[in-house]
């Protein structure tokens, strides 16, 4: 059995249970120390994790370069060696983190793609709601903006998990984690019309399913691509000649809240980015706060915005 092997096993459990990753992003970080462990080897080195120092790591980025690794998969190589040593001074079996002066590459930061509030009102205005999707295509796309939602937590979005009379709904976003966001008005408005059509009411909706809040003609949720395919058609039907996607409006709800003046944090949470804030108790606290702020920097909660 390696040296390594030990440490590997109990880190691979810390980033699934105690950092909620996903099984790809954890396999990942566990690829990425075992390139280390291939450079030690190759090297002749027989040193365990707490024996290794910055110079070993210097050596190993230089290794890395020469072989020709993009600085994207660099920066996430080292990203994973610094997680693994926060993990062993954690687990206090080490008291030294040889990561802490090493920096990554830096990126080209590619900035995304974010509608105007013209244009979001375009989109949503083009959609036909005669249509016999029209009703679900709209509140989709309200929900999506009003939420900032991610593509795979709104087609996972549930009837169960809306709490419309007090303007919140829950997600699970990723790592299986829950938070509660505000929504506005007029997603709300739209979530009503489309739950009450007639072609809901009286859909076939398949076992499994039944709780799912946007579904297809055939009564099953939504894929991903469906999704897609649908904000793709509403922005050309609007003449928009950007390239429109459910990220789009995520990216738009961020900048439009932080343009008309709302808190970092307050837009970091409503994302579902990682947070300093883990405590349940702190977040009952601050949903009061979140609603006030979707409330006051939404445009689509400004009076003769609708």
């Amino acid at each position: 059995m390696s040296k390594w092997t030990p440490y590997i096993n109990g880190f691979k459990a810390y980033l699934l249970l105690e950092r909620s990753l996903s099984a790809n992003t954890a396999e990942a970080y566990l690829s990425d120390l075992d390139k280390l462990q291939q450079f030690l080897k190759i090297r002749g080195y027989g040193h365990s994790p707490m024996d290794i120092g910055a110079p070993q790591l210097e050596e190993f980025l230089i290794w890395l370069n020469g072989l020709g690794l993009a600085a994207r998969s660099q920066a996430r190589l080292i990203s994973a060696l610094k997680t693994f040593y926060k993990y062993l001074i954690l687990e206090n079996l080490t008291e030294t983190d040889p990561t802490e002066l090493i920096d990554a590459p830096r990126l080209a930061r590619k900035i995304p793609e974010v509608l105007s509030y013209e244009e979001i009102q375009r989109i949503l205005a083009a959609i036909d709601l005669s249509h016999p999707q029209g009703a679900r295509n709209r509140a989709m796309l309200e929900t999506l903006y009003a939420c900032g939602l991610r593509v795979s937590e709104l087609t996972e979005l549930r009837l169960s998990n809306l709490f419309l009379d007090i303007g919140f709904v829950k997600v699970i976003g990723k790592g299986n984690k829950e938070r509660i966001i505000p929504i506005g008005e007029e997603a709300i408005k739209h979530i009503r019309l489309y739950a009450k059509t007639d072609r809901r009411q009286q859909m076939n909706i398949k076992k499994g399913h039944e709780d799912i809040l946007f579904l297809n003609r055939r009564g099953r949720g939504l894929t991903r691509v469906m999704v897609f395919h649908i904000i793709k058609e509403a922005a050309a039907a609007a003449g928009i000649e950007k390239n429109v996607s459910p990220h789009t409006f995520r990216h738009s709800f961020a900048t439009h809240l932080i343009e008309g003046g709302a808190g970092l944090k307050a837009v970091q949470d409503m994302l579902g980015h990682e947070s300093i804030i883990t405590t349940e108790i702190y977040t009952h606290l601050d949903t009061d706060f979140l609603r006030q702020t979707i409330m006051l920097y939404h445009p689509r909660n400004r009076p003769g915005d609708s």
